[in-house]
């Protein structure tokens, strides 16, 4: 798989919101959703802050693939979980407390909650 640029991880990373939009299994890409995105080191996460029932999350299952607008940054993706959510959940958690534990709990709660962490993917390049 391709890696993101150090510009890129920059962008993103400093990037208030992502636009994702997920790949219909007929190759058509869904409406866009708005959402938080977080980098840790050379990754970029996001979560679905109703789990795995979320529209857009059950969306990214259909292809593992679609495409993100973040920072300037307009890029086809490939959704992949998190392999190991014991190593990966708590510093993607830091990650969000960093970036948005600024906004009220009960807005920045909804990131942090067991459903959005099992709903966790890695946005990796295509």
């Amino acid at each position: 798989m391709a890696a993101w640029t150090a510009d890129e991880l920059d962008r993103i990373g400093t990037a208030e919101e992502l636009n994702l939009q997920s790949q219909r299994g007929d190759g058509s890409l869904r409406d866009p959703v708005t959402m938080w995105v977080v980098r840790d080191g050379d990754d970029v996460y996001v979560r679905s802050v109703k789990g795995s029932q979320g529209p857009w999350f059950r969306g990214t299952r259909a292809r593992l693939a679609g495409r993100i607008r973040a920072g300037g940054v307009d890029k086809d993706v490939a959704f992949v979980d998190v392999g190991d959510p014991g190593e990966t959940t708590p510093r993607v958690d830091e990650a969000y407390r960093t970036k948005y534990g600024h906004y009220p709990a009960d807005i920045f709660g909804s990131v942090v909650t067991p459903q959005a962490k099992e709903a966790t993917i890695r946005l990796v390049p295509r």
